[in-house]
C-alpha cells in the first residue's frame, strides 16, 4: 500500500539526479529517484469522540491537527 498523507495528500514523487562529474555538459546519467514525505505513526486523541486514531501522517500534516484541532482537521479530511 502506497503511503499517502490522509489530512494533506502527500505522498513520494520521483525527481531527477544529476552528477556533478559530468555538471558542465548539462547530461543526466542518474535516472530517476522516488522521494519520500517525512511520514510519522502518530496517535491523535479526539476529545470530542472520546477516541483515538493511529495514524501515518506527513510532517505538515501534523502542523496541521496542531494548527486546527484534531476533530476539525480529521472531519476537513473525511477520515471521521
Amino acid at each position: 500500500m502506497a503511503k499517502i498523507c490522509p489530512i494533506t495528500k502527500q505522498s513520494s514523487m520521483v525527481g531527477g539526479r544529476y552528477s556533478n562529474r559530468i555538471r558542465a555538459t548539462k547530461f543526466n546519467p542518474g535516472g530517476n529517484l522516488r522521494k519520500h514525505a517525512n511520514f510519522q505513526k502518530k496517535r491523535i486523541y479526539v476529545p470530542e469522540l472520546k477516541r483515538t486514531f493511529t495514524l501515518t501522517l506527513s510532517a505538515r500534516g501534523i502542523k496541521t491537527i496542531n494548527k486546527k484541532g484534531a476533530y476539525r482537521a480529521l472531519k476537513e479530511a473525511g477520515v471521521i
